[in-house]
């Protein structure tokens, strides 16, 4: 069953907007980079994001949202644990977020 990983980001006031750009293409780019152990393939089915600019003011600091889409719980399993791409994307935000908050689902799981 397809889960979709959305992933959301408040950064800390002193990052610079180089800085934060440079994290978000990264952030996008990881669809190409992250490579399946078995097939050696890309796997990530699909990926965007960008900066809030919604009008409701419902947001609570986060600045910047992203959405992954993978095939399987497997496939999404394997990127937050054992991907060496990802795992490398993590770690290079150390010092850069004020909160992150991540969520998944299956479509019509309730």
């Amino acid at each position: 069953m397809p889960i979709t990983h959305i992933v959301l980001f408040q950064f800390k006031a002193e990052v610079s907007t180089e800085r934060i750009e440079d994290v978000c293409s990264r952030m996008i780019g990881l669809k190409n980079s992250c490579i399946h152990p078995t097939t050696q393939r890309p796997y990530i089915l699909a990926s965007s994001g960008g900066v809030d600019n919604s009008p409701e003011g419902l947001q609570s600091g986060i600045t910047h949202a992203f959405v992954v889409e993978f095939a399987s719980a497997q496939d999404r399993d394997y990127y937050v644990e054992k991907d060496p791409a990802h795992r490398k994307f993590v770690r290079s935000l150390d010092g850069l977020l004020e909160k992150s908050q991540v969520i998944d689902y299956s479509n019509g799981s309730f």
